[in-house]
């Protein structure tokens, strides 16, 4: 009986692929696609990404983005591109903000939880983050309208509709309600 051995893609070649209309990441060598996502998904990561984009503009702060891709691990290589992320001015390499992959984790990591993802895909993806060192993953779940929060201690936390998202070791000054993510 003989064995296959399958090639792992590495950052460079994923980089380097061809781009399609399917959301792609990297996984411990193995490209994942998954279908674009639907409209509330959108307008929920469209308002998170706005509030965070001028709270971070007006302090100067750092950087926001959306589906920017992020190398969280090596040999097998690991790239992540969260729905929103914030990385703190002082982890922006001098170089700038790359062109590429970020080759860091970063600050906050947010996933907006789409119908069709499953509870292992979900929590798959912030063990990636969390092991890579982000310090802040949410997890927005659109439906029941809540925030999971998870920080490296390995808790997980609950965020509903009348709570406030404030976490000043991570996001100095920044601030909003779970509600203000769904109107």
């Amino acid at each position: 009986m003989s064995s296959v051995l399958q090639q792992l893609m590495t950052v460079q070649d994923f980089w380097d692929l061809p781009e399609t209309d399917m959301h792609r990441e990297l996984v411990r060598g193995e490209v994942r696609e998954t279908m674009p996502p639907g409209g509330q998904h959108g307008a929920i990561a469209c308002m998170l990404a706005m509030l965070l984009r001028v709270w971070a503009k007006q302090t100067g702060s750092g950087y926001v983005g959306v589906e920017a891709g992020y190398i969280l691990n090596r040999d097998p290589d690991t790239v992540r591109g969260p729905d929103i992320s914030y990385v703190r001015q002082d982890h922006i390499p001098v170089s700038g903000i790359p062109e590429g992959f970020w080759n860091l984790a970063p600050d906050l990591a947010v996933e907006v939880v789409s119908p069709g993802e499953t509870a292992d895909e979900v929590r798959k993806k912030v063990r990636d983050f969390l092991g890579a060192g982000t310090p802040l993953v949410w997890t927005i779940y659109p439906r029941t309208q809540e925030v999971i929060v998870h920080t490296p201690d390995g808790l997980a936390r609950t965020y509903t509709k009348t709570m406030t998202l404030e976490f000043p070791n991570v996001l100095p000054g920044f601030s909003c309600t779970v509600a203000e993510l769904f109107e």
